[in-house]
Order: C-alpha cells, then sequence, then structure tokens
C-alpha cells in the first residue's frame, strides 16, 4: 500500500476531498436530474436522481420558446464583458501605483481600498437608483455596468500580485527610457495574466449570477440579464414550471462552468499569487 503511494493521510485526504467536492457539486447534479424530469415525476414522495422518461428535448425546447435565451445570453456577456474590461482598467494602473510608486497619499488609497471592501452594493443601490433615474439611464446599458466598473477588490488583488513581482524588472524598464504608461502596458500586463484571469473568474460569476441590481434598474425585456429571464418560469396560478426552469438554468449556467475548466490553471496561479516564474 504504502509502495504505491496511497498512504493513509493521503486516503483520508482523498476521501475528504471526494466527500466535500460531491457535497459542493449536489446542487448541480440535482438541476441537471430535474432538467430531464417531467412535472410528475418532479414531485413524487420518492427522490430519484435519474429521470423514470427523460424530458431534457421537451424542456430545452420550452424553455427556449418560454424565453428568448440568444437575447438573454448576448445581454449576459455583454454586461459581463464591459464591466471586466472597465475594472481592469482602472484597477491595474491604480494597483500598480501603489504597489511600486512612492507618493504621500499611498497609505491613505491603501485605507479608502480597505474601506470599500466593507461596503455592500446593497448600501449604494438607492443613491444610485435615483441618480440614474434623474440622467433617465434606466433601462440601458449603462445603468447596468457604470457602478461596477469600478472594482476595489479588483485593485486589492492585483495590488498583491503586484507586491510579489522584483523591482529591479521596473527600474530596467525605466532605463530603457519607457514611461509609467508603457511600463503598465508593456512590462506589467505582461505578467499578470494569471492575476487577470484569477479575477475575471470572480467578475463574470458574481455579475452573470448577479439579479439584485438588474431587477431594480430595468424592466424593459431587451436588457434583461440571465438571472432576470429566469423569472419568466414563475407562474402564480399554474405553478412554477420547475423541468423548464432548471433547463434554462442548465443552459445559463454551461458558459461559466466551460470558461473555468478552460482558464482552471490560470485561476490557480492567480490565486496563489506565484508572481514571475523563471
Amino acid at each position: 500500500m504504502t509502495s504505491t503511494g496511497f498512504t493513509p493521510g493521503r486516503i483520508l485526504r482523498l476521501s475528504l476531498l471526494i466527500i466535500g467536492s460531491l457535497i459542493f457539486l449536489a446542487p448541480y447534479i440535482f438541476m441537471i436530474s430535474t432538467a430531464g424530469k417531467a412535472q410528475d415525476d418532479i414531485f413524487t414522495s420518492a427522490l430519484k436522481l435519474i429521470p423514470t422518461h427523460f424530458y431534457y428535448l421537451e424542456n430545452i425546447a420550452k424553455a427556449l420558446s418560454k424565453v428568448s435565451m440568444g437575447t438573454l445570453l448576448f445581454n449576459g456577456v455583454l454586461v459581463c464583458g464591459l464591466i471586466f474590461f472597465f475594472q481592469v482598467l482602472i484597477a491595474i494602473p491604480c494597483a500598480y501605483a501603489m504597489a511600486k510608486l512612492k507618493f504621500p497619499a499611498a497609505r491613505t488609497m491603501m485605507v479608502l481600498v480597505m474601506l470599500g471592501l466593507l461596503v455592500p452594493i446593497h448600501a449604494t443601490a438607492l443613491p444610485l437608483y435615483v441618480g440614474f433615474n434623474s440622467l433617465s439611464l434606466l433601462n440601458s446599458y449603462t445603468a447596468l455596468v457604470a457602478p461596477f466598473s469600478i472594482s476595489v477588490f479588483a485593485i486589492f488583488m492585483f495590488l498583491q500580485f503586484f507586491r510579489s513581482m522584483p523591482d529591479d524588472l521596473i527600474h530596467a524598464a525605466r532605463l530603457d527610457g519607457m514611461s509609467e504608461i508603457g511600463i503598465v502596458a508593456r512590462v506589467i500586463v505582461p505578467n499578470a495574466w494569471p492575476a487577470v484571469t484569477a479575477f475575471a473568474i470572480f467578475s463574470v460569476v458574481a455579475h452573470w449570477n448577479d439579479l439584485y441590481w438588474p431587477l431594480i434598474v430595468i424592466t424593459k425585456q431587451e436588457y434583461f440579464t440571465p438571472p432576470l429571464g429566469l423569472m419568466y418560469f414563475r407562474a402564480a396560478e399554474a405553478g412554477d414550471d420547475y423541468g423548464a426552469l432548471m433547463a434554462a438554468t442548465l443552459i445559463i449556467t454551461l458558459p461559466l462552468v466551460a470558461a473555468f475548466l478552460l482558464a482552471q490553471k490560470r485561476f490557480v496561479e492567480g490565486i496563489t499569487m506565484t508572481g514571475l516564474k523563471g
């Protein structure tokens, strides 16, 4: 047993990881199971993960006919893409300045960033809504994107990553005559892709699944994001169509799962904050 590398300690760790994985995957497994069931098969006393009759095609077709899935996915990609673009565009120069430049307000900025991490969106929702309403910007992509274009979490995350980068690299770039903007664009950004990829997962997942803010500022269907589109399946008189709802949820979550699997290696590198690799 020991010669093959499966020591009791390793077996225990693997067992705990498998159990933890099953616990976290249980809601997704239940969603996949429910997406293939008819209404009668869902509301039974016995809990069965494998459907008695497979209704995947019927539920998917019902989901696609009930909502414009293409519009929902397009709005989700556009909103999340714009938010992520502006967050990175603002956060990288700010984090670089705080990590590598010496100026009197650096400590004050760090305190403001830490305080910003403590303020939830719920605390600022009302003044933001009043402001967008006074500017006639409700029911627009601007209302969905603008409040999240500055991310203090992104600034803090990139700040920690940039601190691990060697100062000699920055000094060499300055000796070559690069400006600070040039250093950010040609030195910092190419070496920051692990952190950017890691933050992309956090940002896209958070805003793709966000229901709170779009529910406040959006009432027109052409601007609905994926979570808002799922509300089409609520019916007070006929009851919720859980099969079609789970099928629609499965379609909406598949892009996130695929993106995470493709960026898994970079995500782990960014989270561990390894910095430059030799």
